[in-house]
């Protein structure tokens, strides 16, 4: 029988609103809440620096409102659990962002956030806002070559969304910002594994089951199933089968530099974490693979998933001064 899944909250209905409400409540000093589009923006915005916005569903949070601040994004729009926000919205949130230098847009790939997002995005341009989109499509997962609708946008994003951010502040313009967007999409990919999935708030059961044995490989943010099942093992067997692939895919050389990031995906503890960061950094070290920077933590999860993922991305050292550059959003600051 499977097992009841029960959440923290007062109704189903009310969730982002409220949610979103809350953390503005809690980083008043970075941010605020526009309750008309669920839009969470900066608190101050910059006049003449290029605005970044980025956004889908909810349920992978801190992404996308908890990267919005100083150095990363102006504006996240935030959609229903696991459902893109409407093309009103973004189009409401890149308004918000424009103040004068136009606007870059950074979206997953997803046929939802991709056509909501087109859509804002030629109405801005009808109302004379420059616009460019970055795409985002790590998730090697699901690389069906050119079938279908392509790879999936995961945790890549957020060091997209670094990226652009050090470069709008640095005063560069919307199509400098674009092209290094669409430069570290390119050298980044994911991979991830669950033990358990997720269920949506109000929903009592998970989206699937998994014996005792069985950890689905290649899961998605959306509480998609994997590619297939593979055999529970000790967390250093599992993270060899997240890099390996990884850096055959890349094609990273001995002697590159890749900056990497081990998320969490909602139900993993730090501890689980580190334990995988410890292996991730030892695999690529034995590889000559300079790890030139590095995270740990929770950054694009789906709902409460037990699971990880981990991604690469091959770093030169124009990119590593630009993830070096002063952030302070609430769930990233340095």
């Amino acid at each position: 029988m499977p097992t009841a899944v029960r959440h923290i909250i007062n109704s189903p209905h009310r969730v982002i609103d409220e949610a979103l409400d809350g953390f503005a409540l809690t980083h008043p000093e970075l941010v605020t809440f526009n309750n008309e589009h669920n839009l969470i923006s900066r608190k101050i915005l910059t006049p003449g620096k290029v605005g970044l916005v980025s956004g889908g569903g909810s349920g992978h949070e801190p992404l996308h409102a908890g990267f919005v601040g100083s150095g990363m994004l102006d504006v996240a729009v935030c959609g229903a659990v696991f459902a893109s926000p409407t093309a009103d919205q973004v189009h409401a949130g890149t308004k918000l962002a424009n103040t004068g230098a136009g606007v870059v847009q950074i979206v997953k790939n997803y046929t939802g956030d991709v056509l909501n997002f087109q859509i804002a995005a030629s109405l801005a341009d009808d109302d004379g806002v420059p616009v460019e989109q970055v795409l985002v499509d790590d998730d090697l997962a699901s690389d069906n070559g050119n079938d279908g609708p392509g790879r999936r946008g995961t945790a890549a994003v957020v060091t997209v969304e670094k990226v652009c951010g050090a470069l709008a502040e640095r005063g560069a313009d919307v199509s400098t910002i674009a092209a290094r967007g669409r430069d570290v999409v390119a050298r980044s990919r994911s991979l991830a594994i669950a033990l358990d999935a997720g269920a949506h708030p109000g929903e009592s059961t998970a989206a699937f089951e998994l014996e005792p044995h069985e950890v689905e490989f290649g899961v998605g943010i959306h509480g998609e199933r994997g590619t297939r099942r593979i055999a529970y093992a000790p967390a250093d067997d599992l993270v060899e089968q997240l890099v390996t692939p990884l850096v055959s895919n890349l094609e990273v050389k001995r002697g590159q530099s890749v900056i990497a990031i081990v998320n969490g995906l909602g139900g993993a503890y730090p501890l689980e974490l580190s334990i995988a960061a410890r292996h991730m950094h030892n695999l690529l070290n034995g590889r000559g693979i300079r790890v030139a920077r590095s995270l740990a933590g929770t950054y694009v999860s789906s709902l409460n998933m037990h699971g990880l993922s981990v991604t690469l991305t091959v770093a030169d050292d124009e990119l590593i001064s630009l993830w070096d550059d002063t952030v302070r959003t609430p769930a990233l600051s340095w």
